[in-house]
């Protein structure tokens, strides 16, 4: 039996969200050229989001959505459209329900942290910050050899 991955919709996922995505409806004050059901056929809904739950697990550009999916652009505008709704409002909503029911949330304990800081080993994969390099003409040597001075240490000539 092959393994789902980690983008592929279950069957029991699927008809949880089903109903919570928005439908495109037409505008009736709005005069169309094509005919109602004319043109290119809509995307599966749950193609889409299984092309969108692709694309936020491995971190891919949308252009570079298998061509499985369909078009990267009519993905990318589902997306967009969704968002706009609150579809993944809706999911995240449904699941902290759903979760609430089965395990139950300890609403009363909550706990929040946040820290700023360098990262640790950001010197060593980056150098130096840029304001600490110095300037050009301190790196470069002198005409004649000699070191240049800066701040008037060793700038007394003897």
């Amino acid at each position: 039996m092959r393994q789902k991955q980690s983008w592929e919709l279950t069957e029991e996922f699927w008809e949880a969200v089903k109903d919570l995505i928005p439908q495109r409806e037409r505008e009736r004050e709005r005069e169309y050229k094509r005919k109602p059901g004319g043109g290119r056929k809509p995307l599966a809904p749950r193609t889409v989001l299984s092309a969108i739950f692709y694309v936020l697990r491995t971190g891919i550009q949308w252009k570079a959505l298998p061509k499985e999916f369909g078009a990267s652009s009519s993905v990318h505008r589902y997306f967009q459209l969704w968002c706009e709704e609150g579809f993944f409002e809706a999911i995240w909503q449904a699941g902290l329900e759903r979760y609430d029911e089965v395990q139950g949330i300890d609403w009363s304990w909550l706990s929040g942290d946040g820290c700023i800081n360098k990262a640790p080993m950001a010197l060593e994969a980056v150098g130096k910050n840029p304001t600490d390099r110095g300037k050009k003409w301190e790196q470069t040597p002198h005409y004649r050899g000699r070191p240049r001075c800066t701040a008037g240490i060793g700038s007394v000539r003897r």
